[in-house]
């Protein structure tokens, strides 16, 4: 399936170039270890594209978040998997926005040029989920450092990096006016954390996605890490998911392309009753419905970035490209692996991989339902339901 060329184009060419040396085997075989690509994300870190948001002065690209979406998407475009790499897109931006002169020369530079990752970021409990603002995380200071105490769940990436970003409150809920008051944002150092105070147990789940439960006992944080003022986290972390949701999105899009790429050239390839599959409409339908569905959520994704981009207000944008992407993917993927028949459970088709790896993002980083509530409240002014 072609398409025409765009501004991105000479980003997309080179991401393609790069993604080429890590065939569908390569992917297939971490897949199947339930390992991490070492390798491609070195590539990639390499190339500098995990820093492309991370400004000139500290070694980076510079770049907008247009820029950083179009490389998440050509690298789920090409089979591959963002989710092992993405968290040092977004999660480097709280530090970029809220972080000290100091802490921006001492952390940023590093991250950019891969010495040091920081692909993780704690924020979701056990009992609270989404209700981030009933965190029992605590962060209690004590002279020249914090303690921290509490429990984490579905915290990606840990074990593949060195830095970790985490919410916890600093003042209890009891206490605040707000209850989005109270919450503090550290730098975590997370191969000094596991030997004074946090255990990391992984989460084996469908998707081969590291992810964790983490607890926190007596783990004590050097007051510098902290980032910001102290009560001001939540707002900090708002700041950042608007990137974090119209990347997944791209990611999205880019699965989308993948699916399409795939089922087509198989329709119309495979022969059945003496004709493609293709030339059926029951076939031909259900494929052209997902094309048009991932080309309007890409048109939702670039207004996000747009508006992202000037500095403009773009939760609902950025929340609607993630619904409308994480849908376009998941039905191209269900046309994908329905008229790919029993090879579409193969492992060598692949088909199976991404269709396990594209679901999750019906569920996270955010569900298709909240982002529903939000619109219904924020965007058309209905009651708030929760």
């Amino acid at each position: 399936m072609k398409q025409a060329p765009d501004e991105y184009q000479d980003i997309r060419d080179a991401v393609r170039a790069l993604c080429a040396g890590f065939p569908p085997e390569y992917h297939r075989q971490v897949d199947a270890e339930r390992a991490y690509p070492e390798a491609f994300v070195d590539a990639l870190t390499k190339a500098g594209w995990l820093a492309a948001l991370i400004p000139a002065e500290y070694g980076g690209s510079g770049l907008g978040l247009a820029e950083a979406s179009v490389i998440m998407e050509e690298i789920n475009r090409s089979g591959g998997n963002a989710g092992a790499c993405h968290g040092q897109m977004y999660n480097m931006g709280t530090l970029l926005r809220h972080g000290s002169p100091e802490q921006k020369r001492k952390y940023l530079p590093k991250i950019a040029s891969g010495e040091w990752r920081l692909q993780s970021m704690g924020v979701t409990e056990p009992t609270t989920g989404t209700d981030t603002t009933k965190i029992k995380t605590t962060a209690v200071k004590k002279g020249d450092r914090y303690v921290v105490n509490g429990q984490k769940v579905w915290i990606s990436r840990v074990q593949h990096s060195d830095w970790m970003i985490l919410l916890a409150r600093t003042t209890p809920l009891a206490e605040v006016k707000r209850k989005s008051e109270g919450m503090s944002i550290f730098m975590v150092d997370l191969h000094e954390a596991e030997k004074s105070g946090l255990t990391v147990r992984p989460i084996a789940n469908m998707v081969n996605h590291e992810t964790n439960e983490l607890f926190f006992e007596n783990l004590e944080i050097p007051a510098e890490n902290l980032i910001g003022q102290e009560g001001q986290g939540f707002r900090y972390i708002l700041d950042g998911l608007n990137a974090e949701r119209t990347l997944i999105a791209a990611e999205c899009i880019g699965d989308g392309w993948w699916f399409l790429d795939k089922v087509t050239k198989y329709a119309g390839e495979r022969m059945v009753f003496g004709r493609p599959i293709g030339q059926n409409q029951g076939v031909q339908f259900p494929i052209a419905e997902s094309y048009i569905e991932v080309e309007a959520a890409n048109l939702m994704r670039f207004k996000a970035c747009r508006l992202f981009d000037a500095g403009q207000p773009c939760g609902a944008e950025a929340n609607m490209a993630k619904y409308l992407a994480a849908k376009a993917s998941w039905e191209a993927a269900n046309a994908c692996l329905q008229f790919h028949g029993g090879f579409g459970f193969a492992h060598e088709y692949d088909v199976e991989r991404k269709f396990r790896e594209t679901r999750l993002y019906q569920v996270a980083p955010i569900s298709t339902n909240l982002i529903l509530s939000y619109v219904a409240e924020h965007v058309l002014g209905l009651p708030r339901s929760f």
